[in-house]
């Protein structure tokens, strides 16, 4: 008897296993197929909604149709998977790409002073803020033990996510620290603090060197245009100490096989997913950041792909800390 328990056991776990890795290879076709379910959708209220003439363009579609994906259906789903996940990362409570217990030896420091969130979107994680730091704006006396944000600049250049985030803002009780940014990220920074200052007079955020504390970064970096030379000038954005909080997704480096299945997808994926790349390298331009091919450009270097991500998963992710 006992052996044929045995035995059963073992197949029932093969079964789970075999499950888990078709799983895996067909999540990246089942994405899309969702994101494409919004396009008929999009299309009818663009085609219908009063134009100018000429029809929505290209550009307009692409946009909408992504807004509208990530609104109702990617974030809400990714938000409602990885919400411990960020709270333990903005809380600096993650070391090797594992979240970590409070309390736990190995974490990075909170998040506080002035933050820069990339590709806010819709505003799915602008509620973590109050939850793992005192967002009391100017004034007042920062909560015993709480580490104190100051300003979050939100940056999100897509116009269609603009009423969601800012719905997000008001509901979180961030109006008076959250600033919505919508440009790009190769628009953000000014050559000098004096260039800043005009800017601010004329209306324009752009950021000076070196003013940033902390920046955000959550599933964003795999959509920038020209990726290594707008991260090292977010790199330039941050002081000394400052830090950059990461979750992303990036190139598989598991075996030739899955970099070679990844790359397939990829033919695919950028035109449901609004541009996103998964074949790109951010962890290696992130380790660049700052125009060096060590580490040098971090006193800390903690980020790593957590360990329950196996072989199988075609859009692997790396999460951590960087300390300038």
């Amino acid at each position: 008897m006992a052996p044929t328990l045995s035995v059963l056991r073992r197949t029932v776990a093969v079964l789970a296993r075999t499950v888990a890795v078709f799983t895996g290879l067909l999540d990246p076709w089942v994405f899309m197929s969702v994101s494409l379910s919004y396009l008929p959708r999009v299309l009818a209220t663009l085609i219908l909604a009063p134009t100018g003439g000429g029809g929505p363009s290209l550009a307009r579609i692409r946009e909408a149709w992504f807004g509208a994906f990530w609104r109702e259906a990617a974030g809400p789903g990714i938000r409602a998977r990885n919400a411990e996940r960020v709270r333990a990362l903005l809380r600096g409570r993650v070391h090797a790409g594992r979240a970590l217990a409070d309390g736990a030896e190995g974490g990075n420091a909170p998040l506080a002073g002035v933050v820069l969130e990339l590709g806010a979107g819709a505003g799915f994680w602008v509620d973590v803020f109050p939850e793992v730091a005192d967002c009391g704006g100017g004034g007042g006396e920062a909560e015993p033990g709480r580490p104190r944000v100051e300003r979050i600049y939100g940056v999100e250049p897509n116009a269609a996510h603009h009423p969601a985030l800012r719905a997000a803002v008001a509901r979180a009780g961030l109006a008076d620290v959250y600033d919505i940014v919508p440009v790009g990220i190769e628009a953000l920074r000014a050559p000098s603090a004096a260039a800043a200052a005009l800017d601010a007079r004329a209306g324009r955020l752009r950021l000076p060197p070196a003013s940033v504390d902390c920046i955000v970064s959550l599933l964003c970096l795999c959509s920038i245009p020209d990726p290594e030379r707008n991260i090292r000038a977010l790199y330039d954005l941050l002081r000394d100490g400052g830090r950059w909080y990461v979750y992303e997704h990036v190139r598989c480096e598991y075996s030739w096989y899955m970099r070679a299945y990844q790359r397939f997808v990829n033919i695919f994926w950028p035109h449901f997913l609004g541009g996103c790349q998964l074949c790109r390298p951010t962890a290696t331009y992130l380790r660049a950041a700052g125009g060096v091919t060590g580490v040098d450009a971090w006193s800390r270097f903690d980020l790593a792909q957590p360990p329950e991500e196996e072989w199988w998963h075609t859009v692997p992710h790396v999460l951590g800390v960087l300390t300038k």
